[in-house]
Order: C-alpha cells, then sequence, then structure tokens
C-alpha cells in the first residue's frame, strides 16, 4: 500500500512538473562542467581543439508506476565545440534527449562564441539558435477523471525555436567562471487539444538562468590538485545548486563529492588516459523518498590542434 502511494505521488510530481506548469524543468547533472557546451555557448572553442564530451545521467534508476512504465528521468547529451580562428572565436553544437515520465525531448543547439583576450584568460560571448522538440504521451498518463475534456486523450507533440545566451571566463588550469540563460525568448507551441479552446495547455520553453565557477588549488605535493567548483540553475519558480570538489592525482586519477541542495550527495570518480577522460557518479538521495540512486557517466576526447596563440601573461607559479 505504502509503495503504491509513493508511486502515485512520484508520478503526480513527474507529470505536473512536465505538463500542468507548462514548461520542462531543465535537466541538472552531477558532472555538470561536462554540459557547458550545451548550456553556455560561450563555452564554445575555447579548449586546444576538437573537444567532444557526452553524459548519460540515469535518476532515481529503474523507477516505474504502478502500471510498469518507467517514469525516471533520463537524459543522454552528446556535444562539441572547437575554435574557429577565422571567426575569432568557436563553433558548438549538442543534441540533448531527455525524458521524464510519458514526455520525451529532443534538443539541439548550434552557437557560437566570440573570443577576446582579457589579461590572463580568455572571455567567450556566445549565442546559439535551439530546436527543442518536445513529446508528451497522454494515453500513458494516470489520471483521476478520464473524461477530463482538458487533457489530450493520445500523444501530442510540438517543435519550438528559441535561443541561449552566455558569457565563460576561463584562466587556464587555475580559474574559470560564466553566467548563461537557455530558452531565452521561452517560445510557446500551440494548443495540444483543440477541442478544450484557448484554455488548452501547450509546451513551453523554460527560461532558465546558470552560474557557473570552478578554481584549481595546487598542493604542496605538485602531484596533487584540488578542484572546488559550483554550478547553480534557476527558472525563478525554483533553484537548484551543486557544490562539488574533486581531488586530482597527477591529472590521472580523481575522486570527489557533489552535494546537491536537499536532493541528495553524489560520489565521483574519474580516470583520464591522455586526453581521454572517464566519469562517473552515483548519487544517494536525501529527499526522504523510497527510490533509488541516479547513475550519471561523462567522458570527454579532444583532438588537439596546433594553433597560434597571442603571448599571453600567466599568473600562475606554474607558467614561469
Amino acid at each position: 500500500m505504502k509503495k503504491s502511494i509513493l508511486h502515485i505521488t512520484l508520478v503526480a510530481f513527474l507529470t505536473i512538473t512536465a505538463f500542468v506548469a507548462n514548461a520542462q524543468q531543465a535537466p541538472i547533472f552531477t558532472n555538470y562542467e561536462y554540459s557547458y557546451t550545451t548550456i553556455n555557448p560561450g563555452f564554445g572553442g575555447l579548449s586546444d581543439g576538437v573537444n567532444i564530451m557526452g553524459i548519460y545521467r540515469d535518476q532515481w534508476s529503474g523507477f516505474e508506476d504502478v502500471n510498469g512504465n518507467r517514469v525516471s528521468p533520463r537524459t543522454f547529451i552528446v556535444s562539441g565545440d572547437m575554435p574557429i580562428q577565422a571567426l575569432a572565436g568557436g563553433l558548438s553544437f549538442s543534441v540533448m534527449k531527455d525524458a521524464i515520465a510519458f514526455e520525451d525531448n529532443i534538443n539541439v543547439n548550434l552557437g557560437y562564441s566570440y573570443h577576446m583576450d582579457l589579461g590572463s584568460g580568455t572571455l567567450g560571448l556566445g549565442l546559439a539558435l535551439a530546436l527543442d522538440n518536445r513529446t508528451m504521451d497522454f494515453s500513458k498518463a494516470i489520471v483521476i477523471d478520464e473524461n477530463d475534456p482538458v487533457l489530450p486523450k493520445s500523444s501530442e507533440s510540438d517543435m519550438l525555436f528559441d535561443a541561449n545566451i552566455g558569457a565563460y571566463y576561463t584562466v587556464p588550469e587555475t580559474f574559470y567562471a560564466g553566467v548563461a540563460v537557455t530558452s531565452l525568448l521561452k517560445t510557446k507551441g500551440k494548443a495540444l487539444s483543440e477541442n478544450s479552446g484557448s484554455s488548452s495547455a501547450s509546451f513551453v520553453g523554460d527560461r532558465t538562468f546558470y552560474l557557473m565557477a570552478g578554481y584549481y588549488i595546487q598542493m604542496p605535493d605538485p602531484r596533487y590538485i584540488i578542484e572546488p567548483s559550483m554550478c547553480l540553475l534557476s527558472n525563478i519558480a525554483a533553484t537548484q545548486i551543486n557544490l562539488s570538489a574533486k581531488i586530482l592525482y597527477n591529472k590521472k586519477f580523481w575522486m570527489g563529492v557533489n552535494y546537491r541542495h536537499k536532493e541528495s550527495v553524489g560520489i565521483l570518480a574519474g580516470l583520464g588516459i591522455k586526453d581521454f577522460r572517464l566519469n562517473y557518479s552515483y548519487d544517494i538521495n536525501i529527499m526522504g523518498l523510497a527510490v533509488k540512486g541516479s547513475h550519471e557517466f561523462a567522458v570527454s576526447y579532444i583532438f588537439k590542434l596546433d594553433l597560434e596563440k597571442s603571448p599571453r601573461i600567466y599568473r600562475s607559479i606554474r607558467y614561469l
């Protein structure tokens, strides 16, 4: 009985988040630095080559409703960016597939970042065009009144066009900070149900604000580096923050922890082989609900390019 109540409560929460609010809350990642290409177009092209990244997140792993439908959020991102000297900046591209309850979305971003040398670092100012294909299968929803005329009875979909903007400042191996806004235009789609007239709900882009920062602390033993970082996102109605800290050994192995306010504590581990990075994290639920934890995998590889860069004065003693 308690399990059924829990199922119904969480499924109702997921459905309300995806439908009644008329907007989908942006997904959040424990390895959030691997999502920067998607959420902050200013990040594009600031590395030394073609940077390929991917993330897969399985939140509340295996959670199902009372009918056996898997309704736990699952998100997959693949992205790439590279510097383009002829454009005085860089280009970025990302594809994200996000499924939550009975809603399935595919988001495609194509961005440009203009780069400016500022002191010992580089500032990227970016703009991305976003295409969001939203689909929701109402036939699988568990509703109180199946004859409610407001709710569609079948699968509904729509295509939304929007834009993202962002700024990202980085001092190599020392510090980074960025701000970004996704779904800037907060585009509203067509009515989902023709029978319910102008009062019918519709898909709406969820404008989300991001603040991110990180710092690299060189320990007395040069083999060890500590990386504290944070990522805050807010759509005004709700705000979420990640606070993380990792310790690296020879830049080949690392472990860390992540705290997500009132939601989870994450354990992180990673491995680096030359220009390849592999990361895994497991989030332990602290919401007080009897749901499983969340798994997340993140990978990246950078194809180094021989780029001519202007001389720069670094403040870090590692560059003396």
